[in-house]
């Protein structure tokens, strides 16, 4: 059982943008102890209504009554300092923590606290791990960073000693938490708005790792070098994993795709045969997030037929290579989170096992920052699908200070020979949709703003 002795000090526990995915989890949790909790954001979602349902007291807009009969303030990296919660609680000299701070605390109230992080697919491999160690009736407390259909949500509270959560890198977050174990998956050029360096972020890696103990898991990916070049930062003996590189712990051959792009493969720990694995999503990315997952379940004493089950039953998390619906004329449309360079290399990389006629990408960039720093690599990912249109750059946390636009990138992939389009209003983009894509195409949403939206535009019938 979780040891909350730290947190008894507080009895009453408000929570600034309650709805956020993390923040949601976190109230859940503590109500569970049996913590009275109260909450408000800016905005209803459906994060905010479930909590409602729950019996949790959430306000849109500003509550300044539960503000004061507040113990401790627990505020999102959204929030400003401005913030008139936020100035209320320091006129009544009520502490306030930030999210990352107080989910770190959290993670020491658990003996046997497991983070995944990395630059990609994180979310996908938390909800593996999460649904083997289910499927293992290891009964964990659970985190991740977007609706798992198994969980009925993004969290789930459980009564063992296990948390398995996803460590965001960015802003150095996860140098808060305490973990027993730690899966590496890769480390990527992103949020250069932050790190402003590629070596900059391999140091952060660098401090994460020396934040487990010396009886800690590490899982590291043996295709990724600077994954790999952890190892010598740590007293902990890696586990590794890979495709390439047969001298990793765990390696897949014989690797086959069906129609959908589900691959099958052998898996092999220490160079014996340990069990055929099937998929249910696409990619050869997503058989190096199973190995990482396998790796780590094995280490914990989860039987092979638990994993090979939770495995297959994965169907993906929300907005990961998810399926949409169909328009007429068999026209699928997928919707993906992919918002970097490498994760839409990994979707188009992903397409080349499933049976279509013509691929589209409806891409809306994230962050002014991004955009410009990657902007070549961005055109050359999207070389991969046959039509491209491109909307508004999603300004997230920024203002354009950066002197880019969509149209840049549309001019770039003209440039070097693609078909591509500007196209900045929703309505317009699947109106030209609708009358240009034809039987059997498959189109693809690409980003982590709103473009989700627009899938769900074009199968309405």
């Amino acid at each position: 059982m979780p040891n909350i002795d730290n947190f008894r000090k507080y009895k009453n526990i408000h929570m600034i943008g309650i709805g956020g995915v993390s923040m949601s989890g976190i109230a859940t949790i503590l109500k569970n102890w049996g913590f009275n909790i109260t909450g408000s954001d800016s905005s209803d979602s459906e994060n905010v209504k479930t909590l409602q349902e729950k019996g949790f007291s959430v306000t849109i807009g500003h509550n300044l009554e539960n503000v004061a009969k507040s113990d401790v303030v627990v505020y999102s990296a959204a929030i400003k300092q401005d913030d008139p919660e936020m100035l209320e609680a320091k006129r009544l000299n009520i502490p306030t923590v930030e999210r990352a701070d107080f989910l770190g605390d959290l993670t020491r109230c658990y003996h046997d606290t497991i983070c995944i992080s990395g630059t990609h697919g994180k979310t996908t491999t938390t909800s593996m791990v999460s649904l083997c160690f289910l499927e293992g009736l290891k009964d964990p407390t659970i985190q991740v960073g977007a609706y798992l259909k198994q969980l009925n949500g993004n969290y789930k509270v459980g009564n063992s000693d296990y948390f398995i959560i996803e460590a965001c890198e960015y802003v150095e977050s996860f140098l808060k938490f305490s973990p027993k174990a730690e899966i590496i998956l890769n480390i990527d050029n992103d949020h250069l708005d932050y790190f402003k360096t590629f070596d900059n972020i391999k140091n952060a890696f660098i401090k994460y790792v020396k934040r487990l103990p010396d009886d800690g898991v590490l899982v590291l990916n043996a295709d990724d070098p600077n994954c790999l070049d952890l190892a010598s930062h740590t007293n902990v003996k890696p586990i590794t994993y890979a495709i390439q590189n047969r001298n990793a712990d765990f390696y897949a051959v014989n690797i086959t795709f069906d129609s959908d792009g589900f691959p099958e493969f052998d898996v092999y720990h220490k160079d014996r045969f340990f069990e055929r694995i099937k998929l249910s999503v696409p990619g050869t990315h997503n058989i190096l997030n199973a190995l990482s997952c396998i790796a780590l379940c094995h280490q914990y004493g989860i039987e092979k037929s638990a994993i090979k089950s939770a495995l297959l039953k994965f169907t993906g998390a929300h907005r990961r290579f998810e399926l949409k619906g169909k328009m007429d004329k068999n026209i699928s449309v997928y919707d993906d989170y992919a918002h970097h360079p490498t994760e839409i290399l990994s979707i188009a990389k992903s397409l080349t096992h499933k049976r279509y006629h013509h691929s589209w990408a409806i891409f809306q960039p994230h962050t002014y920052s991004r955009t410009k720093n990657l902007l070549e690599d961005f055109a050359n990912a999207l070389l991969n699908f046959d039509f491209v249109i491109v909307l508004d750059i999603y300004a997230a946390r920024e203002k354009n200070t950066y002197g880019i636009s969509s149209q840049d990138l549309v001019d770039y992939l003209i440039s070097i020979g693609k078909d591509a389009k500007y196209i900045p209003d929703f309505n317009d983009c699947v109106s030209y949709l609708k009358e240009h894509v034809e039987e059997n195409d498959l189109v693809m949403t690409l980003g982590a703003g709103t473009v989700t939206n627009i899938g769900s535009l074009l199968v309405q019938k």
